[in-house]
């Protein structure tokens, strides 16, 4: 379960009791249409303090979770990437930010870019009791996601759910200015076909400009799940405070965020021989895995007996998108 910070938490939850249930609400219901629509935005999305708040309290915790998600794998895979500073492009209320100090206590310096004023106040208000000194002391930019202006320059740079708010055609300009002077970029979209496209060709791109992948992919080669039949993505589970579930008129006290990512860097990881891309089959005496491999590509049902004793037990014990050894 990823669980956002407790001093993000509460602040969190002071700035949403500034705020009607009833007015959130409502921002909620329509920044969540607007988000199932899918197209390029053509203005700014958060159009109000309220939609500002609204944006935090339902997207921020599960923005974190995937992020977390995402960076702590890399950094598995990277044991010696220690980033000391972090540019988060198009980063709304900072959850990149906060994400990335968790996983890396190296950071010193962060900044986040983003266009809407309302996020940026908000982000800073969030940030300024935080704990950890690269969130609290974090550089807030006012500005586009714009490949004409300087390229972010940091040891590690951060795009979460941008790239589909983006129109088409700037996709590709936007990855390579990305990369342009990052020792390492993350790419993070929703975990859907449309997302997961979006994703597979910022690698192919990331790949094309000399960058290797870190996660979730065991290999630098060519994807090879056939677009259209198939996507790649994984999910992160969180709990969802009261007013969380109050705003979403939800039951459950949790929920699964769905993502597509990549992670590339200017160096070499240490990559597992496979990922496991499905939730694996538990049976009564064996295992059944789907498997990304470095060497075979796809492989569906890979079966792991209990015969085969410490291995069953591994395969017993494995998620969805974690690292599995072939051999």
């Amino acid at each position: 379960m990823a669980v956002l910070p407790d001093d993000l938490s509460a602040a969190l939850d002071d700035e949403l009791a500034k705020h009607h249930l009833h007015r959130l609400t409502q921002a909620f219901d329509r920044l969540s249409a607007r988000y199932r629509q899918g197209d390029a935005a053509t203005s700014p999305i958060l159009a109000s303090e309220v939609d500002v708040a609204a944006y935090a309290g339902y997207r921020m915790p599960a923005t974190y979770a995937a992020v977390h998600a995402v960076l702590a794998e890399a950094a598995s895979r990277a044991p010696g990437f220690e980033p000391r500073t972090q540019v988060d492009v198009g980063g709304g209320t900072g959850a990149a930010v906060w994400a990335a100090a968790e996983v890396w206590p190296s950071l010193e310096k962060c900044a986040v870019v983003e266009q809407v004023a309302g996020a940026i106040g908000l982000g800073k208000r969030l940030a300024a009791g935080a704990r950890k000194p690269a969130v609290r002391g974090a550089e807030w930019r006012r500005g586009l996601v714009d490949p004409a202006a300087p390229a972010p320059e940091a040891d590690l740079v951060t795009l979460s759910y941008v790239l589909g708010e983006l129109p088409e055609a700037d996709r590709e300009d936007v990855v390579r200015w990305l990369a342009a002077k990052a020792g390492a970029v993350a790419v993070v979209e929703p975990g859907t076909p449309a997302g997961y496209e979006r994703v597979r060709a910022a690698r192919a791109q990331l790949i094309g400009l000399g960058l290797q992948v870190v996660a979730p992919c065991p290999h630098d080669g060519e994807c090879p799940i056939t677009p259209g039949k198939d996507w790649c993505h994984f999910a992160a589970r969180l709990p969802r405070s009261n007013l969380h579930r109050r705003m979403k008129t939800a039951t459950l006290g949790f929920e699964d965020e769905k993502f597509a990512y990549v992670v590339a860097g200017r160096f070499t990881p240490s990559r597992p021989d496979a990922r496991i891309i499905r939730h694996p089959k538990k049976h009564k005496g064996w295992v059944a895995l789907d498997l990304c491999t470095a060497e075979d590509g796809l492989e569906s049902g890979v079966a792991v007996s209990k015969k085969q004793g410490p291995r069953y037990r591994a395969a017993r014990d494995v998620e969805w998108g974690d690292g599995w050894s072939t051999t």
